[in-house]
């Protein structure tokens, strides 16, 4: 079978069509989806909702699935396999989750623009969020491409921000909002860590911004100012003509690349409805990045 992208954006995402996520992966589609990825950035797939095992024996052929040594210390068991993440609303016995619960409180920032694991020492490559129960409205996932971004700022601010660097922490993500109830232990386990404001993406050459509400300041500036700076460029990279906007539906499988993206969680009513999503995270070991070191 062939595999087919539909472009579902005019700078980027791609709709695709030809692979059955539920059979194994051969190395010729493997290698399709990512030069996909390469130049879309974002891939969608339609399908059944696959089992956990499935998701995760398709994830493992793209690389190394990311640890789950989750932020929070919660002391339940999880809901889902640990090799994913629950991107829910749901307890561990599926229950809709309190407004008060600290996981409500804490995933309530996937609602800020970001990228996925910029704050870990090993940032995140590939996610592949998985759609297992939607909502009648809300819901949906935004996506810009960083690369349209940065190809769209003034010749003047490349240069400026060009060899800019940025601490990323998971701490001023959640500041943001006023979730600041973090343990010692919590902090300690997640320190920040310093990350290149401009990058050249690996798969299409072309340079990307870094950007995600975990970036903090940037470095050797003074705070106001560099956090000024990030503000602009976060602001430029989300004008609507940048956006794709995915309205999920029951068995949806996204990819993005994490490397070249930002994406944020629209509102949705969490009180009424169920949305259990389940993400599969690929590492991102591109050398380039392993010279900064943890702050």
């Amino acid at each position: 079978m062939t595999v087919a992208f539909r472009k579902l954006h005019p700078f980027f995402a791609g709709e695709v069509a030809g692979i059955d996520l539920t059979q194994p992966l051969d190395d010729q589609m493997r290698d399709a989806i990512v030069a996909g990825l390469n130049e879309y950035a974002v891939l969608v797939f339609h399908g059944p909702c696959l089992t956990e095992d499935d998701q995760v024996a398709f994830a493992g052929r793209f690389g190394k699935l990311e640890p789950q040594n989750g932020v929070l210390t919660t002391g339940v068991k999880q809901r889902v396999s640990p090799k994913l993440v629950d991107i829910s609303n749901l307890d561990e016995n599926n229950g809709l989750l309190d407004r008060n619960d600290r996981r409500r409180m804490f995933s309530l920032g996937n609602r800020l623009w970001h990228t996925d694991s910029s704050f870990k020492k090993t940032p995140a490559k590939y996610s592949m969020l998985h759609a297992h129960t939607v909502v009648p409205e809300g819901g949906e996932t935004q996506f810009v491409d960083t690369r349209a971004a940065w190809d769209a700022l003034p010749q003047r601010m490349k240069q400026q921000v060009d060899a800019l660097i940025v601490e990323h922490s998971i701490f001023t993500s959640r500041a943001k909002l006023g979730f600041t109830e973090f343990s010692e232990q919590e902090r300690l386990a997640t320190p920040p860590v310093l990350r290149r404001l401009v990058r050249e993406h690996p798969g299409s050459g072309r340079k990307a911004l870094y950007l995600a509400s975990h970036a903090s300041h940037i470095v050797d500036w003074p705070v106001p100012e560099g956090r000024m700076l990030l503000q602009d460029l976060m602001e430029h990279a989300t004008q609507p003509q940048f956006i794709h906007t995915h309205r999920w539906q029951v068995g949806d499988l996204v990819i993005w690349d994490n490397r070249c993206t930002m994406h944020r969680a629209c509102a949705y009513d969490a009180d009424a409805y169920r949305r259990d999503m389940r993400r599969a995270t690929i590492q991102d070991l591109d050398p380039a990045q392993q010279d900064l070191r943890v702050a």
